[in-house]
């Protein structure tokens, strides 16, 4: 373990005890340096990587803080990262979706409020507004999956899917813009989960999710395997896939 590695280490144990809880100020890179007996040159490294990974606030001018901590702050990072994957990767995270979206959408159906529930259908019905407008129809296709799954409560799994789930928006707007009847079959899925949901009827809720994010997983893969079979036909090279 490199110094810099020891001294993130430290800093995480001190954390995780709850010497340093969440919105608590460090000491002076000094004195924490001192403390933990750790020279102050990978001390400061192990801030900054902290500070990347959204474990600490370097505030200028005022010091540096433990965040909140949150799923919503800690896991940030994670759209970025998984809008730069691609190919077969890209195929892994639509299996993790389909693993975990039918599962949430299923505990949501036992869940929810009257609110979310209204959000819900808001969403729907700009669906159906935007039924000409793919891209539009797209935006609302994303929401109406991040108020279902926030209607869970549960702060880690809205963030975690939210996260995947931007990895594949340009997928799905590809998919309305290239299949003349995707609009019409993606509004009946979304229509079928509302429907369940309105109901609380968590079993049809989780079977209905699963249909919508299969149909969207098996045309993902046809695309890859398609430009897979062409790039090897004609350069040899197996591409990326477009999404």
């Amino acid at each position: 373990m490199s110094l810099t590695d020891e001294a993130i280490a430290r800093i995480r144990a001190l954390i995780q005890s709850g010497q340093l809880p969440p919105g608590s100020r460090l000491p002076p890179e000094q004195q924490l340096a001192a403390e933990l007996g750790i020279s102050r040159s990978p001390m400061r490294e192990a801030v900054k990587a902290l500070a990347v990974a959204r474990v600490l606030d370097v505030r200028r001018g005022d010091g540096t803080y433990v965040t909140s901590l949150e799923p919503a702050v800690l896991l940030e990072g994670l759209g970025l990262a998984v809008e730069l994957m691609h190919g077969n990767t890209l195929l892994e995270l639509t299996e993790v979706r389909r693993l975990f979206e039918p599962v949430a959408t299923g505990l949501a159906a036992e869940r929810m409020s009257a609110d979310h529930l209204a959000e819900i259908r808001g969403h729907l019905e700009a669906m159906r507004a935007a039924a000409d407008d793919v891209e539009l129809l797209n935006k609302h296709d994303a929401a109406f999956h991040r108020a279902v799954v926030a209607a869970t409560g549960n702060e880690t799994l809205t963030t975690l899917l939210d996260g995947i789930a931007s990895g594949t928006f340009r997928a799905r707007v590809w998919r309305g813009m290239v299949e003349a009847s995707a609009t019409d079959r993606t509004l009946a899925e979304h229509e079928a989960i509302f429907d369940a949901l309105a109901d609380g009827d968590a079993a049809l809720a989780r079977a209905a999710a699963l249909m919508h994010i299969t149909t969207t997983e098996r045309w993902l893969r046809r695309v890859h395997d398609t430009r897979l079979s062409t790039a090897t036909e004609e350069t040899d090279e197996i591409p990326a896939t477009g999404t």
